[in-house]
């Protein structure tokens, strides 16, 4: 695909990154040419220094001959003009904006074709609040997505030493849990990836990837993990966007504190969320201010404020003073990779938050979604069976005859439409029927194309 990238920052960046490892042809747009450059010298794309809400700037950037726009600069209103454009003057067929305000949202007039043509919103604050809140529903879990509105999940979870999966067999858990509906696609010792395979051994501390149906996610989660309680007591550093998102979503469901630097977003905060939630002003690496407000009680410690390296410390030292679990929202990647494995329970990006969202729109065929894991390296991706046994690679085939790339499994397939639909965990004798969900786990996104062309149907289909 021709895909122009309005806006050089953090958002922009990760996207062109994961964009132009597919071989599709990058253009960034940036008024900064410094950025750009830094960005031509890393990745294999063409830099376009201008506002880019001027034509004559798109043109440049080869907006005649575009297919994809994706404007996600850090102002609503240059990106909403910016989709204007692209489509009145360009006819660029599918334009994506970044927006922050809640104002504006997907279905929304305003944004429809007499409106401002944006085709498709995302917003990197609402995936991250989208994403902490899984991890509230389930404690167990280090990530948790959804496929096929809601029915099948992909949890990743750390093995506990108290789990009979610790020191034991693959092929050992399965007969112990052979009640357990849930597939094993994917484990990995810190950077190591290991076979999934029945002679396996599997130790605590590994993270292990299971695809589930929606009713036998907390069961999934209770085999591996340890048992967790539930979420009652939360503090969250930072008021911001994120964290204010975040508390509103908590109104009902638990205690919460709230620690803020200024004082005037305080009082906006205070005014905007309920009596019973308490803010606080003052610094989230203030060790003295979360002793006085019990830390050490806390079931979730998370840091989101605008400052990495500030969410970092604020979650290393809430962990050491006694928080149960501590998340820190962390921009930049070489932050989060270094993350893996430390005191830090979990680490979100922002950027890879909202890959999943972009990525959907970039696939090819039959593709109904599309999950980053493991930091934008491996994926998870959704697709729908067409066709019959002599026009698809898939329908009316067990999934042993199945070819896939070393490394891919199939790890769940969803069945039937609406209230009918269930979440089938497949054997290696399951056979694939026209119409399944089909859900596969790629260790490496390089993966990517071989995999959908599983789902073309042959020119023969009608």
């Amino acid at each position: 695909m021709r895909i122009i990238i309005l806006g050089a920052g953090r958002v922009g960046e990760s996207v062109a990154e994961t964009l132009v490892s597919e071989a599709n042809d990058i253009t960034v747009v940036d008024p900064d040419p410094e950025r750009l450059r830094a960005l031509e010298d890393r990745l294999d794309l063409r830099g376009v220094a201008g506002n880019g809400v001027q034509p004559s700037i798109l043109r440049a950037a080869g907006a005649d001959d575009c297919d994809l726009f994706i404007a996600c600069t850090p102002l609503d209103e240059t990106n909403l003009v910016a989709c204007k454009i692209a489509h009145d003057v360009f006819g660029i067929p599918t334009t994506i904006a970044r927006l922050r305000s809640p104002e504006f949202s997907q279905g929304d007039k305003l944004l429809d074709k007499d409106g401002f043509s944006v085709d498709y919103v995302i917003c990197p604050e609402e995936s991250v609040t989208r994403t902490i809140h899984q991890l509230i529903d389930y404690p167990e879990a280090l990530q948790v997505v959804k496929f096929s509105q809601s029915q099948a999940h992909l949890v990743v979870v750390r093995v506990s030493a108290g789990s009979y999966l610790a020191d034991h067999s693959i092929a050992e858990f399965r007969a112990h849990k052979a009640d357990v509906p849930m597939r094993i696609v994917a484990i990995y010792r810190g950077d190591e990836e290991l076979p999934v395979q029945a002679e396996t051994r599997v130790r605590a501390g590994d993270e292990v990837f299971v695809l589930t149906g929606k009713e036998s996610v907390r069961r999934a989660l209770h085999a591996i993990g340890n048992p967790d309680r539930p979420v009652r007591r939360m503090m969250i550093a930072g008021g911001g966007k994120v964290g204010l998102r975040l508390a509103r979503g908590l109104v009902g469901q638990c205690s919460v504190k709230i620690i803020e630097a200024n004082r005037k977003r305080c009082d906006y905060l205070a005014s905007e969320l309920p009596s019973e939630m308490l803010v606080l002003q003052g610094d989230g690496t203030d060790e003295e201010l979360l002793v006085d407000e019990n830390v050490a009680d806390m079931d979730l410690f998370i840091a989101v404020t605008s400052d990495d390296e500030d969410n970092i410390l604020a979650a290393m030292l809430a962990k050491r003073l006694g928080a149960r679990r501590v998340i820190a929202l962390i921009n930049r990647r070489a932050y989060a990779d270094m993350l893996q494995g430390s005191t830090i329970d979990i680490a979100i990006s922002p950027a890879h938050a909202v890959i999943g969202e972009l990525l959907m729109h970039v696939r090819r065929g039959a593709v109904a979604a599309v999950h980053s894991l493991r930091g934008g390296t491996a994926e998870a991706l959704e697709g729908v069976a067409h066709g019959d046994a002599k026009t698809s690679h898939l329908v009316g085939r067990p999934i042993e005859q199945i070819k896939l790339p070393a490394g891919a499994r199939i790890g769940a397939i969803v069945r039937g439409e609406g209230e009918g639909a269930r979440t089938v965990v497949p054997t290696h004798d399951t056979v694939i029927e026209t119409g399944d969900h089909v859900i596969i786990f790629l260790p490496h996104k390089r993966m990517v194309r071989e995999v959908e062309k599983l789902f073309q149907v042959r020119a023969t289909f009608l």
